[in-house]
């Protein structure tokens, strides 16, 4: 790879070498295995806050840290969202019931780099819309994944996932997306999960960043709950959403938050 570590584009995102691969793919692979080993803690009665003491642990035991305690005063090492709520979910006294369906958002630092990743899990018996919303929003994070290689634009991520999900009469939420990450938590380019063939900066290799697409079964827009972090759908429908962290190859893409145990769809069992 020509581009030297720390490099920018025009646009300010940031071009990294081949060899930092290896360090976003150890730091991914971490995150994944957090949520796979998450799994049998996900059942009906557990508290919410209670998963996140767990995943806290699994962070610690991994050597990691994570990238979330403290992050702008928030206290918890994962986001869990459930049922209408979009994303940022704080963990505490909830307690989940059969046919909830929840995010849990995980991001770990691991020398350095930095392995962000969320997934959806189901609990219990789940009427045939969850079921048909968490496909859909799986399979969309994947349509925009596969619109990533040098030469293409991020705008073609974005309509890659919207065309998907409104072909299936659903939103895509605008409020949020995703991110440039690597060695920081949050960097240029926002990643949105709508937009137009053709537009926005063009990929390179070497870039790093999320596609975290948020798919409502109604209405798109959302509001912040008063304690500045819970993101809700604004008409109470219910919402999901997945996320790989990824890099740009020189014939396509990595994705770095693959699943260890292939747990990544809440079909796995």
């Amino acid at each position: 790879m020509a581009s030297a570590r720390g490099s920018l584009t025009k646009d300010g995102i940031r071009i990294y070498e081949s060899s930092d691969f290896s360090g976003m793919a150890e730091a991914g692979r971490v995150a994944a295995t957090i949520l796979d080993d998450i799994v049998p803690h996900i059942k009906v009665g557990v508290g919410t806050g209670e998963i996140d003491l767990i995943i806290t642990d699994m962070v610690n035991a991994h050597g990691a840290k994570s990238a979330t305690i403290g992050y702008r005063g928030y206290k918890h090492a994962s986001c869990i969202s459930v049922n209408h709520v979009v994303c940022h979910g704080v963990p505490g006294d909830k307690r989940i019931k059969d046919g909830d369906i929840l995010n849990i958002d995980v991001t770990v630092i691991v020398d350095g780099w930095f392995g962000d990743t969320s997934r959806m899990y189901a609990v219990g018996k789940l009427p045939r819309k969850s079921e048909r919303l968490i496909q859909v929003t799986h399979d969309a994070l994947f349509k925009g994944i596969e619109a990533v290689k040098p030469g293409n634009f991020f705008g073609d991520i974005g309509y890659a996932i919207q065309s998907f999900v409104e072909g299936h009469r659903m939103s895509v939420v605008r409020d949020f997306c995703g991110h440039g990450l690597g060695q920081v938590f949050h960097a240029p380019p926002n990643v949105l999960h709508y937009g137009d063939v053709g537009t926005g900066p063009v990929l390179e290799e070497g870039m790093f960043f999320t596609i975290e697409p948020m798919v409502n079964l109604g209405r798109p827009e959302t509001k912040v709950l008063d304690d500045d972090w819970t993101a809700v759908t604004r008409d109470r429908t219910l919402s999901a959403q997945f996320e790989h962290s990824v890099g740009v190859t020189a014939t396509g893409v990595e994705i770095f938050t693959l699943s260890p145990a292939g747990r990544f769809h809440p079909t796995y069992n």
